[in-house]
């Protein structure tokens, strides 16, 4: 849509360049200086905590710890840190070149890139916050207001509209001042740190309180979970081999596949959930929208590393261990005549594993035949060997995790912090996929990111108000964010692979195009996370959609390569005319 820069954006003149005498102020007194004032000046980076740290990060946190105890701890970290890498690599274009991406990427690297890179934000922004509503509106019913819209009366239309209508209204208060120049911005951002925070000291609190109770945590384990283990793609964490050996042998496959099932649905939503593609387009458009540019490069990767990577690292690993160290091989309660009464959520998903197993043995075609009565009593008359593996492996919700807050502040007080620690967390999502959805609207019209066309765009992911609506039926509301990031999973490399490029594109960066080892470390690091993500989508498609799935990954390729022909063809005969 032509070479549309950075010429708009705010925080230009006085302030940035204000900011950039800060910089080199600070670099000459020392390394400390330069600290405090990277410090004071990031923005971008929390930007990215925010949205990183959403409910989707929180869901594969507990999950992760349910599924594989502290065996999976290794896992966010390693997403987190390619993500970084080519967050980096996206940033530094940006700031050398002071280019809006979309319209480089079409120019320089490949306009099929640059339009599957928009139009798969476009589409993962509207698809992410359905799973978003849907937490933030079950930690109301479940944590803050239990009384007043509780569960029975949560499930009555007007009630449901009305809590998504508040989360909605104030969303939209706040982006909207995201558009009312610098101090719009640093409110913003004000905001979402204070957010960002309060849930990292949160959990970090609940794992500093288990380590000084009197049974501790096993810190041993917990340092070994942060070594890689593919394995587990393949095989349930050992954990529960001992629990399986219980099981009558015709039946140990069976729960075995269950649990690997899960544990890569869930490997693959905490790496998609580390950083979506729609943060990719967050990045570059926020630098610029700040003014930003070349001088400001080393500032941008300080401002990733403290804003998304510290925040993101501490919050998983301590949700993580909580939820470990609380679920991990542990029947859920009141499912297993311990004289607790369970969750209806939880009784739900405790038939259908034990109807699953059910229907393993006895065939879908006689399982389908069982009246409803005939199949609680094959239920009840499982052995208690798969009774406790249908318990351990119940979809936990927002309510069951609050229980990990429990040893820090008490019961009570447990579900109204982590129900606001959910809601903010639900809300800064929401907040930031407007934000980006302004950014891509904006840009595929060729319009400037302000003003009502951006206000406009940003709206589109009000759309993610019915998943309340559409995501019912007595399911676990966290598990709802994990086919939403699987899907994000499939189209991720879409912009690793775009990035890559770019860095590596003489005709966009020039002369700042990296040299010699620096160029070598930047391509190496950018090829493991790129195959990373590749890795992540080819398993999912395969795994959602079979040969089809693979069919369209190689069809997409195919057009990507002709688009690229084309046009080096139309270059190379504009240059020789």
């Amino acid at each position: 849509m032509g070479d549309q820069s950075a010429s708009h954006t705010i925080g230009e003149g006085s302030a940035v360049d204000r900011d950039r005498q800060m910089i080199l102020a600070a670099e000459q007194k020392g390394k400390l200086a330069t600290f405090l004032a990277y410090f004071r000046l990031s923005g971008p980076g929390w930007l990215q905590g925010a949205i990183t740290l959403g409910g989707a990060s929180l869901a594969s946190s507990l999950y992760l710890g349910v599924l594989g105890g502290f065996s999976m701890l290794w896992l966010q970290p390693v997403a987190i840190i390619a993500g970084i890498v080519m967050l980096g690599a996206i940033g530094y274009v940006t700031l050398s070149t002071n280019q809006r991406p979309f319209g480089a990427i079409n120019r320089h690297v490949n306009p099929m890139l640059g339009w599957s890179w928009a139009i798969a934000t476009l589409i993962a922004n509207m698809v992410f916050a359905m799973p978003q509503f849907s937490l933030a509106t079950a930690a109301v019913r479940q944590n803050l207001l239990p009384e007043v819209v509780g569960p029975d009366v949560m499930a009555e239309m007007p009630a449901k509209a009305i809590v998504c209508g508040v989360i909605l209204a104030v969303c939209i208060f706040i982006v909207w001042f995201y558009d009312k120049g610098s101090r719009g911005v640093r409110f913003f951002e004000i905001i979402l740190k204070g957010m960002v925070g309060l849930v990292v000291l949160c959990f970090f609190g609940v794992v500093v309180k288990l380590s000084f109770a009197a049974e501790g945590l096993r810190w041993g384990e917990i340092l070994r979970g942060f070594v890689p283990d593919f394995g587990l793609l393949s095989s349930p964490a050992d954990t529960f081999a001992p629990f399986i050996d219980q099981v009558d042998e015709r039946f140990r496959a069976f729960w075995a596949s269950a649990i690997v099932s899960d544990q890569r649905a869930v490997m693959i939503t905490a790496v998609s959930s580390a950083v979506g593609i729609n943060m990719t387009f967050l990045m570059p458009y926020a630098l610029l929208k700040r003014g930003w540019n070349r001088d400001f490069r080393g500032l941008a990767i300080f401002d990733l590393s403290v804003g998304m990577f510290v925040p993101f690292i501490l919050a998983t690993s301590c949700v993580l261990i909580a939820s470990a160290s609380q679920f991990h091989t542990q029947p859920a309660r009141g499912l297993l005549d311990d004289g607790v009464q369970a969750p209806k959520n939880l009784v739900g998903n405790y038939n259908a594993n034990a109807g699953a197993r059910i229907k393993f043995e006895i065939g879908e075609e006689a399982f389908g035949a069982l009246t409803p009565a005939e199949k609680a009593d094959r239920i009840a008359a499982l052995p208690e060997a798969d009774k406790r593996m249908a318990a351990m492996l119940v979809r936990r919700d927002a309510f069951n995790l609050a229980d990990s807050l429990t040893p820090l502040t008490g019961a009570a007080i447990a579900h109204y912090a982590f129900g606001i620690g959910v809601v903010g967390m639900g809300v800064s999502s929401i907040i930031i996929m407007m934000l980006i959805q302004g950014f891509v609207f904006c840009e595929m019209f060729g319009l400037q990111s302000k003003g009502w066309a951006y206000r406009f765009g940003s709206l589109m992911p009000a759309v993610g108000a019915l998943g309340p609506f559409l995501w019912t039926g007595g399911k676990a509301q966290f598990w709802l964010a994990v086919p939403a990031f699987v899907f994000g999973m499939m189209i991720l490399p879409i912009a690793y692979f775009t990035f890559y490029l770019m860095m590596n594109s003489r005709s966009l960066l020039g002369s700042d195009m990296p040299r010699g080892l620096k160029r070598w470390t930047w391509n190496i690091l950018m090829a493991i996370a790129s195959g990373l993500a590749a890795f992540g989508a080819v398993w999912s498609l395969w795994d959602k959609l079979g040969k089809r799935g693979i069919g369209l990954l190689v069809a997409f390729v195919a057009i990507v390569i002709v688009v690229g022909i084309i046009r080096r063809t139309l270059h190379v005969g504009r240059d020789r005319s």
